[in-house]
């Protein structure tokens, strides 16, 4: 069942089918954000980086649903609706408005993703993404330092940063991954869950 998540200080909560908020606008409120978008594709770190950068916490917000070309759709908590459609005008180097639509709008698909385990001699960032990513260490770090690597949408440099569970890494141009469970072995080394998203 396709279910539309809102995030309530660090937990995240489970909506339901849109259809069985569509009369209770109190819980959480649709942002549609359109653009042209057909020659400045942007990804979701785009549109989260752009929303966080108006003053909004991140755990104000739900999901974001791509459309493509023709921008996204956020969950966002209804006393700061206004807000984001008063103030988002830019996503990366698009020029976008915003509006409400109804929750029964949203065009929301989970995610698909790939289930990964690996077992590292610690938690560094270069060693947990360059097993998820599926690219060499030297190659991960090199994306690190050149910026391209980002930790809870945020870009980190430093290939020593210590990854935790429930951590995002996303990779220019390679996508993202969830960090899961995380588990001592006999040896003493790390037993990592990584949820690829594809």
């Amino acid at each position: 069942m396709s279910k539309l998540l809102l995030r309530e200080g660090t937990q995240r909560l489970s909506v339901g089918h849109p259809e069985v908020l569509a009369t209770d606008p109190d819980i959480v409120s649709a942002i549609s954000i359109s653009g042209n978008f057909s020659f400045e594709p942007c990804s979701h770190g785009d549109f989260l980086g752009a929303i966080l950068g108006t003053g909004i916490s991140r755990n104000k917000l739900g999901d974001i649903v791509l459309q493509g070309e023709k921008g996204g759709q956020v969950l966002i908590v209804p006393e700061l609706a206004d807000f984001l459609i008063s103030t988002l005008n830019k996503v990366g180097n698009v020029t976008v408005s915003c509006k409400k639509i109804p929750l029964l709008a949203l065009e929301y698909e989970p995610p698909r993703t790939k289930l990964l385990k690996a077992v590292e001699a610690s938690l560094r960032l270069d060693a947990i993404a360059s097993a998820g990513f599926k690219l060499s260490r030297t190659k991960m770090a090199s994306l690190i330092s050149n910026g391209d690597v980002r930790v809870n949408w945020t870009t980190v440099m430093k290939s020593n940063t210590t990854i935790r569970t429930g951590d995002f890494i996303s990779v220019a141009g390679k996508g993202r991954l969830k960090i899961g469970e995380i588990n001592s072995t006999r040896k003493g080394k790390f037993a990592v869950e990584l949820i690829r998203y594809i």
